[in-house]
């Protein structure tokens, strides 16, 4: 899909392999500013360059996704945040939820789900995959309220 405002994006993943199909898959309809390997140079990235939309893994060395997001919202940043994750646990779930996050994509469905995640995001509405546990659910009515 070709946008004619691309927005900007900071993605974080501690896999090379996880960013590199992230920026593939973006590359048409965003402008990925920053691909770094962990929450602390996602913090720098977003000062950097006030992106319009923060991706985020949650499992990171030296500063987790859920943490990197806290510190997001505490330093006044308003864009959307996304987790993409391989984490299914209602824990991780609802810990993203609780810190504002309108996606919650699985790596197994990054190619069904991620543009989509992003386009609801961008909307103001929340997206999470299909996930086998009533927390999509839970997280859907929250989102809707």
């Amino acid at each position: 899909m070709t946008r004619s405002f691309r927005p900007k994006v900071v993605v974080a993943d501690d896999h090379p392999g996880a960013l590199h199909a992230v920026r593939k898959l973006l590359a048409e309809g965003f402008h990925v500013v920053a691909a770094v390997p962990n929450g602390e140079l996602a913090l720098h990235a977003v000062a950097q360059f006030d992106p319009d939309l923060v991706i985020l893994d949650i499992c990171m060395p030296r500063l987790d996704g859920l943490l990197t997001a806290r510190e997001l919202k505490a330093k006044g940043f308003k864009g959307p945040i996304v987790f993409l994750t391989v984490q299914e646990d209602e824990d991780y779930i609802f810990a993203a939820q609780a810190l504002g996050a309108l996606g919650y994509v699985l790596k197994s469905r990054m190619r069904t789900d991620l543009l989509s995640a992003i386009d609801e995001a961008l909307a103001g509405r929340a997206f999470i995959s299909s996930i086998s546990s009533q927390s999509a659910l839970q997280w859907m009515r929250k989102a809707a309220d």
